[in-house]
């Protein structure tokens, strides 16, 4: 019967070492995931923020393009008035306001690609943070689970020493009983011993008796008498 026990609890806790080792695995391989996937995240967010970035310097350069080219037209109109060519003039000053128009067109676009560049900015660095922190928050949690495993398997430890306890105490009953048919056996033995003896004495003492008379017999014979 103990063997069998002793198998199961091997059975028992081998399976349980198999299942152990499959959640640990599946612990550690879900927290990694889980920051593989915030990396992913984070990298979509930057290329879309390099994507917003480069828009917004697009736009802002193109209407920086058209203001240069808006202050050259008004130049080229005052060389022209100079020259007493206001036909000239006009033409120069109508490009200047085509340029004054584009940067006006970019401006509420370029307002719009800062404010998303911007926020993309901020989201990075708060993903960034959050990452940083999952990271440290994961080795931490494995450093705590493998705590929490070794407390348990001390746990399972003393729960052991606590069956080997009883067997000894299993043992320790065996062997009072054993000593106590031994002290009976022994008790047995000394009382049959004492009946010998007891009996010894009473054949010892019917010898002597018989001696006693002869001696008896022998002295009267002696003395003439009968």
């Amino acid at each position: 019967m103990g063997l069998f026990s002793r198998l199961g609890r091997i059975i028992s806790g081998k399976a349980n070492e198999t299942v152990d080792t499959l959640e640990d695995a599946s612990f550690e391989s879900t927290l990694k995931q889980t920051i593989r996937e915030q990396k992913e995240a984070l990298n979509k967010t930057i290329t879309a923020s390099a994507q917003a970035i480069a828009n917004f310097n697009q736009l802002k350069s193109d209407s920086d393009k058209a203001q240069r080219q808006a202050e050259e037209w008004e130049q080229k109109a005052m060389q022209a008035l100079q020259s007493g060519r206001e036909d000239l003039a006009k033409k120069c000053l109508s490009k200047k306001t085509e340029c004054t128009q584009q940067i006006e067109s970019l401006a509420s676009p370029i307002t719009a690609a800062e404010a998303a560049t911007e926020k993309l900015k901020r989201q990075i660095a708060e993903m960034k943070t959050k990452i940083e922190e999952a990271d440290r928050n994961s080795a931490t949690l494995i450093a705590r689970r493998n705590a929490a495993k070794a407390q348990k398997q001390v746990a399972e430890a003393l729960s052991v020493g606590s069956i080997s306890d009883n067997a000894f105490s299993t043992l320790k009953r065996f062997e009072e009983s054993v000593s106590k048919q031994e002290a009976e056996a022994s008790a047995y033995l000394e009382m049959s011993g004492s009946s010998d003896n007891n009996l010894d004495k009473e054949l010892a003492a019917l010898q002597s008796s018989s001696v006693v008379e002869d001696d008896l017999k022998a002295l009267k014979a002696k003395m003439g008498k009968s």
